[in-house]
């Protein structure tokens, strides 16, 4: 059952000042352990995902559309050569990055970003650069250090939308070694109900881009068949869940109304039919909070936090932490970890970082980081002694 966690900062009890970022490192106190929040880089514009790669470095994403390396030393290389042109305005652009399970021997990387239209030519006379619309896109290539190498798009949104909101997007490959793809309706509400385009949808696709045929909708008229689940909002979260390898997800409501979900073969899960959230002019969101076919979240906000990235940190520095389920917010700089009894939420607590979280990544070396969007860092959360 969904509960709402309206939340007051005297209820909590657990708010801490901001952080003061002038140090190289901040030490906090939470409810399991004492933490060493630890810059790691810095001067990076607006970073949107990290992955890690061999050798104790990173490849992080800049939403503007730079790919880069920070290595060991913290030290950012420059930007990657052949990154496809992203559409960047509003919440456009190079958006989220991971590596093939196999990237040792494949150096394959995935990322998702906007993808301007062509361009076109105006009736008065030569081509301006005008752009028609733009969507989120799924690109592979292989990692060569300094440069990507053999780009290939392996998923267009349909279709194409003008406007620079609700691209989403985060990408997976989960425990059936499929791609599942997380995007947003595009600031366009009702399509997200609708089979026939890839607004406000989760799509499952072969590694090649082609389309596993156990797909939901592969042979229903009108339906694309890329289609996993539909019905949400703004996926801003994706993440497998290493007990039981099902995938999670985290979206974007209105005012008020964020959610974690579980998207199953598909399910409906109601935008904007139903929701835990109001518009932001205040009026109510279509017929209430439930309806007949349509699935409710495993967890929601109210108010927003705006949640952005998510992981289940598996690692041994924080065993108090272990199996617990972390997102970001954008809105409120905290830090969310959600312990879990199987897929039911029995505690949130909300730790200050200070800064708008943009990405949580859980580390091969057993710690957790989270990029910061605000101020263009990478931070590493470690016990402190």
């Amino acid at each position: 059952m969904a509960r709402s966690m309206t939340w007051l900062l005297a209820a909590l009890g657990l708010w801490y000042a901001a952080p003061a970022w002038a140090q190289s490192d901040t030490v906090l106190r939470t409810e399991a352990a004492k933490l060493r929040v630890v810059t790691i880089a810095k001067g990076l514009d607006n970073p949107w995902a990290i992955a890690f790669l061999p050798n104790d470095r990173l490849l992080v994403t800049e939403r503007p559309g730079r790919m880069r390396v920070i290595g060991k030393d913290g030290k950012l290389s420059a930007p990657l050569k052949n990154v496809p042109e992203v559409f960047h305005s509003g919440q456009g652009g190079l958006l989220d990055v991971i590596l093939d399970p196999d990237f040792a021997t494949n150096r394959t990387i995935y990322f998702t970003y906007a993808e301007p239209g062509p361009e076109t030519e105006r009736e008065s006379g030569p081509d301006t650069g005008a752009r028609d619309g733009a969507g989120t896109a799924l690109a592979r290539a292989r990692f060569a250090e300094t440069e990507l190498q053999d780009v290939e798009v392996l998923f267009r949104q349909q279709p194409k939308l003008t406007g620079g909101n609700h691209f989403g997007s985060r990408v997976v490959v989960g425990s059936d070694g499929k791609l599942w793809l997380g995007m947003g309706e595009r600031f366009r509400f009702d399509p997200a109900q609708d089979l026939s385009n890839d607004l406000g949808k989760i799509v499952r696709l072969n590694k090649d881009g082609s389309i596993p045929p156990d797909n939901p909708f592969v042979d229903q008229e009108g339906a694309r068949p890329e289609i996993w689940s539909y019905g949400h909002r703004n996926i801003q979260g994706l993440a497998v869940n290493p007990m039981t390898g099902v995938v999670w997800e985290s979206e974007h409501g209105a005012k008020g109304g964020d959610e974690i979900n579980i998207p199953e073969k598909g399910r409906n899960y109601g935008w904007p039919v139903i929701a835990y959230g109001v518009h932001y002019s205040g009026e109510k969101i279509g017929i209430g909070t439930e309806a007949p076919g349509m699935e409710q979240p495993l967890y929601y906000w109210v108010p927003s936090i705006a949640p952005s990235g998510m992981a289940f940190y598996t690692g041994s520095k924080l065993p108090a932490w272990k199996n617990n389920l972390f997102i970001g917010s954008l809105k409120f700089g905290t830090l969310h970890r959600l312990v879990l009894d199987g897929t039911k939420v029995v505690r949130e607590e909300r730790i200050n970082l200070g800064a708008d979280i943009r990405d949580v990544r859980n580390g091969p070396d057993g710690y957790l980081y989270v990029a910061t969007r605000n101020d263009g860092r990478i931070l590493r959360l470690e016990p402190a002694k």
